[in-house]
């Protein structure tokens, strides 16, 4: 999995564990929801700076984002309708 892969996993599964929405994420971050959408998909190369505001907005460590999935991992799901915590 390339570095990119495994940052876009974890800010998906940690964003979506915490019940935030990628426009909340955004907004916290200063960044656009496209771009953090972008991101998640694996189709931007956010740069250290990007890293690091998305770690704090969502209050974890910077080498949580880059810390590979154990093998096996299921892929994390997305929150319903984008915006709701899934119940």
């Amino acid at each position: 999995m390339r570095a990119n892969e495994v940052f876009a996993w974890n800010l998906r599964r940690i964003r979506v564990s915490q019940g935030t929405s990628q426009e909340n994420l955004a907004i916290d971050a200063a960044l656009d929801r496209t771009y953090v959408s972008r991101i998640e998909r694996g189709f931007e190369n956010p740069s250290l700076n990007t890293i690091e505001r998305l770690a704090g907005a969502l209050n974890v460590e910077l080498t949580t984002l880059l810390t590979p999935p154990s093998p096996g991992a299921p892929r994390p799901s997305g929150l319903l309708g984008g915006r709701k915590a899934r119940k």
